[in-house]
């Protein structure tokens, strides 16, 4: 019986009526990616970049959130050919790759996602879990329409170049990233300063006029709520981590050693 994959990213940006909102799944735990997937948050990011994730542990963690109303991002750790063909073997539709900095990047990630003769992806639908196993019903001929790209502009030159990388046909949208922004200004730590934001407001409007959805990273809420007021098409607004972190850190102020 054919298997119906779900709908790509791309799709739920097309067909939402407001931004979507969503949190890095960093941990590493399928557990974990599973409790943050019932939250009522619209996607997860899946991090492999800064975070103690392999194949199997995203694997697991796809596995964990496949049958919650979610959307599942995963972040390759490198815009390579051959690490972006795992992640998509394993069943990942959506895809970000952080980095990029000029168009001539984007599109040979375009090329890395697509079977030929449009593209280099690997062909092992047989053995995939993208196919699942070939119950997908016309996968090779069809695979463009359940992967989507996103990729993370995070650099003044970047920045410089958004324009012409969200103008890259296979590019789906562009993700900010004003961390590695500021450091990349010389302003290491300081995401909200007002530099960094016009940086970032910048690239929306270079984003916003190709056409394309742009999104951007922001816990801090004043910060995330001004990024949508400007256009923001999706955001990220925690991190199970950081949630975690800041959460034992208030036990331990009320009740442990911290509160004396």
């Amino acid at each position: 019986m054919p298997f119906h994959l779900s709908p790509t990213f791309r799709e739920a940006l097309t067909d939402a009526d407001r931004p979507l909102t969503g949190m890095w799944v960093c941990s590493g735990s399928p557990l974990v990616a599973e409790i943050c997937a019932g939250s009522g948050l619209d996607w997860l990011l899946i991090d492999m970049e800064h975070s103690p994730n392999g194949l199997e542990s995203v694997l697991a963690q796809l596995q964990a959130v496949a049958a919650a109303p979610v959307t599942a991002v995963v972040r390759v750790p490198i815009g390579d050919v051959v690490a972006i063909k795992q992640v998509l073997d394993l069943g990942a539709q959506n895809i970000l790759v952080p980095m990029v900095d000029t168009a001539e990047q984007a599109a040979e990630l375009v090329a890395a996602v697509r079977y030929p003769p449009h593209g280099r992806r690997g062909v092992g639908s047989a053995l995939a879990r993208s196919a699942r196993w070939n119950r997908v019903e016309d996968y090779l001929a069809d695979a463009d329409r359940h992967v989507s790209l996103f990729v993370q502009v995070e650099t003044a030159e970047g920045v410089r170049n958004a324009a012409e990388i969200a103008a890259v046909d296979g590019v789906d949208g562009v993700f900010v990233g004003p961390s590695d922004l500021a450091a990349s200004m010389g302003l290491l730590g300081a995401q909200t300063h007002p530099d960094v934001v016009a940086a970032v407001l910048d690239a929306f409007s270079a984003v916003c006029a190709a056409g394309k959805p742009v999104g951007v990273n922001a816990f801090d809420p004043d910060a995330a709520q001004r990024y949508l007021d400007e256009g923001a098409s999706f955001v990220l607004v925690g991190a199970d981590v950081t949630l975690l972190a800041r959460g034992s850190e208030a036990l331990a102020t009320r009740w442990g050693r911290a509160g004396g």
